[in-house]
């Protein structure tokens, strides 16, 4: 196996997502793709990857602090080998921060071999002056405290501190810096949750079974999940435990005729057709043709046979399904603020004119959605956002515009723990220790 510097990968990682615009997830699986790493090596570049992204404002903060070099002025290599160094000394106790320090000068010196004093210098000088550098709440701006210290851009902590208060603000953004543990599906139609507990546990991975749905298995110590001949023989499905209760909402069976209106990458799309048992149709629309091969090639892998894919923009009206679909679901393009544990980039990508104009989009959709549904059929829409116009906003525009449709409760389909008053319901990932997620159903009437 050839020696790698897990270090470097995760600095070449971080440049990746700031200079492209790339997903951390993705970025992550095309730096190792095909490469030789010890899991040990994976597990550091993917805990430095993340851990920079999470607390970016936090430590640029400390940067500025210490630098005479204007933060714009200082490289983007450089200043994730910064960030890179000062979270190994702050957050990762394991590793002495002389070997941070001395692994970082090494690494500059052969990107940008002046700046190894620069580096250098900056990083001792924070080790010298450390105690005096942290944050004081008491003197502090309350949303300029929170942005810093759990790394959250300040119209987002200000706009949280408007919508839920300090508390529960501070709850969700520490609830957003937690690092999830994997979570994947039972694909009942190959196999059955013990079954799967036991196959997996014999490869030496640590597995708990899910709070909420009962498919859901969590993996703590997976490294390549994807190479798991268990996965490739299609026995699981990785999916977040939030996403799968839409499947349940939804509650096809077998049989139906279901549209899934924005279905990439799959998830909802085959489980709907676990439920279903492999009987009936699912129409599963992407605006991506690469997207839509990923939905085929991950029903291919799982067994399923009743998935037709269809590349369409679903706000186009398709006049050959009005009032023909049993269910229809709309898991529609969102802000993403609700999934920041799993990809942390999110929260330094958005805006408030981002949300407003994604909200037209949703409606759009959920509009077009609502006529292809039969009589007596089922709506669902869902978001990965906890923010009320993209969700309950949403929800009470389409029901003052559709007097066809009426609101369901969807608690006799959800897990006792998650039942409440409303009929609808919003998850948030720092109470329920899942993804946030928004689920509401409506049912035509006439």
């Amino acid at each position: 196996m050839e020696t790698v510097n897990a270090r470097r990968i995760a600095l070449d990682v971080l440049v990746d997502i700031e200079k492209n615009n790339a997903f951390s997830n993705i970025a992550l699986q095309r730096a190792m793709k095909n490469r030789e790493i010890e899991d040990r090596d994976r597990r550091f570049v993917t805990e430095l990857v993340y851990g920079v992204i999470e607390n970016k404002i936090y430590l640029d903060y400390i940067i500025n602090r210490l630098s005479k070099v204007k933060h714009s002025k200082i490289k983007v290599e450089v200043l994730n080998l910064l960030r890179m160094a000062l979270y190994q000394i702050i957050f990762l106790d394991r590793i002495p921060s002389a070997a941070a320090v001395n692994e970082s000068v090494k690494i500059v010196k052969k990107i940008e071999f002046g700046a190894a004093g620069y580096v250098n210098g900056l990083l001792r000088n924070f080790l010298r002056r450390r105690e005096e550098l942290k944050l004081d709440r008491q003197n502090m701006d309350v949303s300029e405290y929170l942005s810093i210290r759990y790394s959250h851009p300040k119209w987002l902590v200000e706009k949280w501190l408007k919508d839920f208060g300090e508390d529960f603000t501070e709850g969700l953004l520490g609830g957003n810096n937690e690092r999830p543990s994997l979570t994947v599906r039972v694909n009942t139609l190959r196999t059955n949750k013990r079954d799967l507990i036991k196959i997996l546990s014999a490869q030496g991975l640590e597995i708990t079974e899910g709070k909420y749905s009962p498919e859901a298995l969590y993996i703590s110590n997976a490294t390549n999940i994807e190479k798991l001949k268990a996965f490739q023989e299609g026995l699981f499905q990785i999916q977040d435990e939030s996403s799968m209760l839409v499947a349940h909402v939804v509650n096809p069976e077998p049989g139906d005729f279901v549209m899934d209106l924005c279905a990439a990458p799959g998830g909802k799309t085959t489980h709907m057709a676990q439920l279903m048992k492999n009987q009936g149709r699912i129409i599963a629309w992407d605006i991506y043709d690469h997207k839509i091969k990923l939905i085929r090639d991950t029903a291919r892998r799982l067994g399923i046979s009743i998935i037709d894919t269809q590349c369409n923009d679903a706000r186009e009206l398709k006049q050959e399904y009005l009032g023909k679909a049993d269910r229809v679901l709309v898991d529609a393009p969102c802000s993403g603020l609700g999934i920041i544990r799993k990809k942390p980039e999110i929260k330094y990508n958005k805006n408030l004119e981002d949300i407003s104009k994604i909200v037209s989009i949703q409606v759009d959709i959920l509009k077009n959605g609502a006529r292809y549904v039969k009589k007596s059929g089922f709506l669902v829409y869902s978001t990965c956002t906890i923010e009320k116009k993209e969700n309950i906003g949403v929800m009470e525009q389409f029901l003052k515009e559709n007097e066809d449709f009426e609101l369901v409760n969807i608690n006799e389909n959800l897990p006792a723990a998650l039942r409440s008053d409303s009929k609808h319901l919003q998850l948030y990932p720092h109470i329920h220790g899942i993804d946030g997620f928004f689920i509401c159903k409506f049912r035509r009437v006439r």
